[in-house]
């Protein structure tokens, strides 16, 4: 049996992520095992997750994959380049994984390897720079190196899927992982578009009260119409601004946040202060220098407590957050094969130390956070991580 990695948010889970897990199966044989490594309860956006984490791993186990491990949201709330580490990371520590499977606008490999060749050579990371000096947002200047370096082959750079793809190559190089990879092709929608089956587009119709599930699989659907009814979601930004805002004005460090530089934590530092919504104050802080997703994800790091020094090293532990009988017999390996310690019942982790106990303490603070956004306040008590073991389907 092949096993292979599928790095996710399912922020929620749609047609298009079903069909990704199909086509990663067509790929490499119908009997295939599945390993998400997904985002927590905040997400790349710098964003809380629209559901909350053990109801999209449940969702993600029963629309076909095998095992759902978290991505410690330090690695969730990262550039894509960190993003891309801490999950190729879990995979190759787990031990048992064969392949990274990732959605492509391309759907080929060859050209997404040989962009990830390009961009990291001498003259490439120098035509980086040169540009960054030039007051270019990172994405742009590596998008000018490029198109120096590749020509018209430099368009794979104008996909944001494709560009995912790079940082996974670069990822399962720095990792110095025997992971193979393979692409498939995106289809439903661009990333972030209104139209087709996006994440952006679901996200948006279930705030606003719409229905979008005939663009989800039946059972998506059911599970998060079950959390609406619950009283556990919808979850957007609106919902812990407050207590964003608290948190940012009481903050007196912003120079340990990641990707602070160039004077951007005096920044937020500024507006932190004087602010009403978070809104008004990303569009203080904003310059054409800085791509608004960076900037959330600052502020969400604040908020919770994050800082540059936490995704310096790869994540330290493999978190189970749900599994069915395949994902079981994969665990069962994966005891004997994996280089980090597996939790599944939390209580094991209040026996570890070091950098291992730090993350899942500050994991538990992040949830406890989230917790507050509830809807119906009988779910926004404390101490969940602590009590919440993995979800097993077909028991």
């Amino acid at each position: 049996m092949l096993v292979a990695g599928i790095i996710c948010e399912y922020n929620p889970f749609h047609l298009g992520h079903a069909g990704h897990i199909a086509k990663t199966r067509n790929a490499l044989g119908s009997d295939t095992a599945i390993v998400c490594i997904m985002s927590g309860n905040f997400v790349q956006r710098g964003e809380p997750a629209i559901f909350n984490k053990h109801s999209r791993a449940q969702t993600a186990i029963q629309c076909g994959a095998d095992l759902v491990i978290e991505l410690p949201t330090p690695f969730a709330l990262s550039s894509a380049e960190r993003f891309a580490y801490g999950g190729v990371s879990l995979l190759h520590h787990l031990g048992v994984c064969d392949y990274l499977s990732f959605g492509s606008e391309t759907g080929v490999l060859e050209p997404i390897l040989e962009a990830a060749t390009a961009i990291t050579t001498t003259k490439a990371n120098t035509l980086i720079v040169d540009w960054l000096k030039k007051g270019l947002p990172y994405a742009a200047a590596q998008q000018k190196a490029a198109d120096e370096i590749l020509g018209e082959q430099s368009n794979v750079f104008r996909s944001p899927n494709n560009l995912l793809g790079i940082a996974y190559l670069k990822a399962i190089t720095a990792c110095g992982t025997e992971i193979k990879p393979i692409t498939v092709m995106r289809t439903g929608g661009a990333h972030d578009s209104d139209t087709g089956y996006s994440a952006s587009r679901i996200r948006k119709m279930i705030l606003s009260g719409d229905t979008p599930w005939d663009i989800m699989p039946d059972i998506a659907a059911h599970i998060c119409k079950k959390e609406i009814a619950e009283g556990r979601g919808p979850i957007s930004t609106k919902h812990c601004e407050i207590a964003m805002l608290a948190r940012l004005r009481m903050h007196t460090d912003f120079a340990t946040l990641p990707d602070a530089s160039e004077g951007l934590d005096k920044r937020i530092a500024q507006f932190a202060k004087t602010e009403a919504t978070t809104k008004d104050m990303l569009l203080k802080i904003k310059t054409k220098r800085y791509a608004m997703s960076r900037l959330r994800r600052m502020l969400m790091c604040a908020a919770l407590n994050i800082t540059a020094e936490d995704t310096i090293e790869p994540p330290p532990y493999i978190r189970i957050l749900a599994l069915n009988q395949t994902g079981m017999t994969l665990l069962n390996s994966a005891r004997k094969k994996a280089t980090l310690p597996i939790i599944t019942k939390p209580a094991s982790a209040a026996k570890m130390s070091g950098r291992t106990a730090k993350m899942f303490y500050k994991e538990a603070a992040t949830s406890d956070f989230y917790a507050l956004s509830y809807p119906n306040e009988k779910w926004r008590t404390g101490g969940s991580e602590w009590k919440q073991t993995p979800i097993i389907i077909g028991k």
